[in-house]
């Protein structure tokens, strides 16, 4: 089946989705904010054939989302590395990982949580906020539709 493109789309979900949407790149984006840098890395962790491994991680690389550099460890391997684009990408899984904790394992099942390095405390819950950081249901807030950067509240 031929995927539609939604990178013209008036909707930034839309758009976002055209470029993370599938589960592989998602977890090529947490595993690489986890520290796997290299593509048999990648491979290895996920589990994912080669060719669609290289096909996603050509596809960050052209957006921006990460880039090839040389290995770390002064090898011949070259290196994925995510940009800045990339890791503004962690409040994304944070919440999707918030998500899943409350709603796909069961109580007592062992799952994957994330902490603070510092502290090892749970990261608080990632709430819907107002400008002045007040907590918004999800009843209080709208989509509209206007150029970005502009004030186009009425």
């Amino acid at each position: 089946m031929k995927r539609t493109s939604l990178s013209d789309s008036l909707c930034p979900v839309a758009r976002t989705l055209d470029l993370i949407g599938d589960w592989w790149t998602l977890l090529i984006v947490r595993d690489a904010l986890g520290g796997v840098r290299r593509f048999s890395e990648f491979q290895r962790s996920l589990g994912v054939a080669k060719n669609i491994l290289s096909s996603r991680l050509k596809t960050l690389v052209a957006e921006g989302v990460m880039q090839i550099g040389p290995a770390s460890d002064g090898s011949a391997y070259q290196e994925y590395v995510l940009t800045q684009k990339g890791k503004d990408l962690y409040p994304i899984l944070i919440a999707l990982g918030q998500w899943g904790n409350q709603y796909m394992f069961n109580e007592n099942e062992t799952c994957s949580r994330v902490v603070e390095r510092e502290t090892q405390q749970p990261l608080a819950p990632i709430k819907l906020r107002s400008q002045d950081g007040r907590e918004l249901a999800a009843e209080q807030v709208e989509v509209i539709v206007g150029q970005k950067g502009t004030n186009f509240a009425s």
